[in-house]
């Protein structure tokens, strides 16, 4: 008989995301986690990602992923504008989420998801699984250390190549855009900097730019004469109290993939090359009068971190430093870079009976 606290998870997942097998099906084989059931738009793409991965069976419904009594965790990688409410109807449910990012569509949805999981009592957490790599681990005990001194500038930037025009990151209704699916960690990484900074960063200012020229889609949905209200690029610029400054740059259509943060201190620098998927590169460089080095953090996911100090915090109520509060600030974040670069928040879906 298995120890209380070594009791596997038992996954319920909502979607057949590209996405999942890294995120969640390679961690969850790899920590000994149950994926009990997954539900799909189409039944078919459903049972052959429940084929592929190991998926102990196929429900006809997200709602029955979340009736079924054997899950007790749903994992959330829809399309952005699908997280809010998924993510309420889970909690309602009684289960805990872990949901991709953002948590919502909106600050506004944010803070209802909030509220719903103090009624509910589950545990809830926006998937920022680069948090729990070495890699940023060691970039917050270097700062905590004092090597580079006081905190005097923070750079974050993720960009990737453009998806194809058809990809839901580009459709407004389904709250796509740059900073929803990357800013938001470019974001995040800079509030996580908030205890070496004298408190939490304000923003200072925004631009961006709007997807255009992107071509029709086969289903002609959107994508006609671009994606109107949709952001293919943001930078935001932030301070801290302390005194420190930041930008948080994001590019959803760039000629490479970039995930760096640089951290610049009054004795010296620390950079991350990849701090969003450190499995691809794991070096942090640090500059200081003494010279520079390179430290190599380890290739293991993030996600398998990740899984492991959720299913911790479930289990044994190990500390957890993500939950709907940090959600809602990263939310709260987003929407007012959105404002200051001239852009709408995005708008939230609403379920179809």
């Amino acid at each position: 008989m298995k120890e209380p606290g070594r009791e596997p998870l038992r996954i319920g997942v909502l979607g057949a995301a590209n996405i999942t097998g890294l995120s969640l099906v390679g961690p969850a084989r790899t920590t000994g986690h149950r994926l009990v059931a997954v539900a799909a738009r189409d039944r078919a793409r459903a049972e052959a990602f429940a084929e592929e991965h190991d998926v102990e069976r196929v429900a006809d419904s997200y709602a029955d992923v979340l009736a079924d009594p054997e899950v007790e965790v749903v994992y959330n990688p829809l399309a952005n504008g699908l997280h809010g409410p998924w993510n309420l109807a889970a909690l309602a449910a009684g289960k805990h989420v872990l949901t991709e990012k953002p948590s919502a569509s909106n600050a506004e949805e944010a803070a209802e998801v909030r509220e719903a999981v103090a009624k509910a009592g589950t545990v809830f957490m926006e998937a920022f699984h680069y948090l729990f790599h070495p890699v940023t681990r060691r970039l917050h005990e270097i700062l905590e250390s004092g090597e580079l001194g006081e905190l005097r500038r923070v750079e974050t930037t993720v960009a990737i190549p453009a998806p194809g025009a058809a990809d839901p990151r580009w459709s407004l209704p389904l709250a796509g855009g740059a900073l929803m699916d990357l800013g938001c960690y470019s974001l995040h990484a800079v509030r996580m900097l908030a205890p070496w900074a004298g408190g939490a960063p304000r923003l200072v200012s925004a631009r961006g730019g709007e997807r255009s020229e992107m071509g029709v889609p086969p289903d002609g949905v959107w994508g006609r004469a671009g994606a109107p209200g949709v952001d293919e690029w943001l930078d935001a610029e932030l301070e801290f109290p302390g005194g420190a400054s930041a930008s948080a740059r994001c590019h959803m259509a760039y000629d490479e993939l970039e995930m760096s943060c640089r951290i610049v201190g009054s004795r010296g620098e620390a950079l991350a090359p990849n701090f969003v998927l450190p499995h691809l590169d794991d070096r942090l460089i640090l500059r200081t009068p003494d010279g520079e080095r390179t430290e190599r953090l380890g290739t293991r996911s993030s996600y398998t971190y990740q899984l492991e100090a959720f299913a911790a915090h479930i289990r044994r109520d190990a500390p957890l430093p993500l939950d709907a509060d940090d959600a809602l600030a990263t939310m709260t974040l987003i929407d007012e870079s959105y404002r200051a670069a001239g852009f709408e928040p995005r708008p939230r879906t609403t379920l179809a009976n």
